[in-house]
């Protein structure tokens, strides 16, 4: 079982191509959790993401004879571009399988780092399995995303910085996709102080590890579902469960709306952009899925920013509606001159800004003295949109709430 002295190690190996990543104390989430909540940045860290650690340290293990060979991983994403960067500097050449629908800065980002992109499958599962074909095939080392000790202790060096930074941390949560990252690091955080609570969280679409845990052996879904596109995966790795079995003090999950959520307020409260992956421990937090004493100190490990601008602007959208502060709404009105007008009068009485409008004479659900209008407005959040939904009630106008 891997031990603190192995990531004591690994940082000595990681230390020149990996960074040390802020952990800054966030007055906004401590005050609406009433915890004492500290940012571990490792948004700031090269390649956008954690996964570089890992990467580099199982790389600088590499006998000759594997260097001269070549490594080969599956990623969807932020592995890939770890061990395309760790190999790059290693002067090793690497080859990424990515599944096809990876997002696009991550891909781009893989090739630019110097890895050989490789798009296959659906999902990590299926890239794996052909990442393991050109193993065989050209005899070379594969680099597990998640399941190898060098790898977990790779990235078990941000526990040993956390408790460098701030040795009074009560609990630490961390996000779960193979269970790589938190494996590293509880060990390192128990290694410094077996009290330490460390919280793992998964995306209700990619739960593997929470099932995992109540069924007593792995359990690997058929599919996953999830906007963490980072812990997409649909297994915990062999050697990951026994060390979350019995280091990890819990395991929650989260839905994919109050992660766009704790995307949102990071991105506007905190100026910190992040991917889906990164957001599922605060996500955890604000949503009460772990219990935690009054000014307990918390450290929700960010730990990812590679986020495709699409994905960017769908989970902005998605939580600007969870949140009250966008909202679409359908209504009739008589099909006469003003109508319209009178409409977007009330609209404006209740303070709303109108991002769009389709007005619509022929919709078969409608008399033919109406017209349908579905509006897209920005509210100020659940009261206003109730406020709003009432005013318009009152002048007479019939309201559907569309999202």
């Amino acid at each position: 079982m891997l031990d603190v002295d192995d990531v004591r190690a690994a940082r000595e190996r990681v230390r020149e191509t990996s960074r040390w990543t802020p952990l800054e104390y966030s007055h906004t989430f401590s005050e609406m959790t009433g915890a004492n909540v500290h940012l571990k940045l490792e948004t700031f860290q090269r390649t956008g993401a954690f996964k570089i650690r890992g990467a580099t340290n199982r790389i600088a293990t590499l006998s000759d004879e594997e260097r001269t060979a070549g490594v080969v991983t599956a990623s969807a994403g932020n592995h890939a571009q770890g061990v395309a960067l760790a190999a790059s500097r290693a002067g090793v050449d690497s080859k990424i399988v990515m599944p096809e629908h990876a997002p696009i800065a991550k891909v781009k980002a893989t090739r630019s780092y110097g890895g050989e992109v490789v798009l296959y499958g659906v999902d990590y599962s299926e890239a794996a399995e052909r990442a393991h074909e050109i193993e065989h095939e050209e005899g070379r080392t594969y680099v597990h995303a998640f399941d190898d000790p060098a790898i977990m202790a790779g990235q078990g060096t941000i526990g040993l910085e956390i408790v460098d930074d701030l040795p009074e941390v009560d609990t630490v949560v961390v996000p779960i996709g193979g269970g790589g990252l938190i494996s590293g690091i509880a060990t390192a955080l128990k290694g410094f102080d077996s009290d330490i609570r460390v919280i793992g969280v998964q995306a209700e679409g990619a739960s593997s590890v929470a099932e995992s845990l109540q069924k007593g052996e792995i359990y690997e879904r058929e599919s996953v579902d999830t906007i963490a596109d980072g812990i997409a995966t649909r297994r915990v790795g062999d050697l990951t469960f026994d060390v979350i079995d019995e280091r990890v003090d819990e395991v929650v999950t989260v839905d994919d709306s109050e992660i766009a959520i704790a995307l949102t307020y990071l991105l506007e409260r905190s100026k910190t952009l992040v991917e889906g992956a990164g957001a599922v421990p605060l996500a955890a937090l604000l949503n009460g899925r772990f219990e935690y004493d009054e000014d307990e100190t918390i450290v929700p490990c960010l730990c990812g920013g590679n986020i495709d601008l699409n994905t960017l602007t769908t989970v902005i959208m998605r939580g600007l509606v969870e949140t009250g502060r966008y909202v679409r709404l359908k209504t009739v009105l008589k099909d006469r001159p003003g109508a319209l007008e009178d409409l977007i009068d009330v609209i404006a009485a209740q303070q709303a800004n109108i991002y769009a409008i389709q007005h619509d004479r022929t919709s078969r659900d409608i008399g033919m003295n109406a017209a349908e209008v579905e509006l897209d407005l920005e509210t100020r959040g659940p009261e206003h949109v109730a406020e709003l939904v009432a005013g318009m009630e009152e002048r007479g106008y019939e309201v559907e709430l569309l999202s």
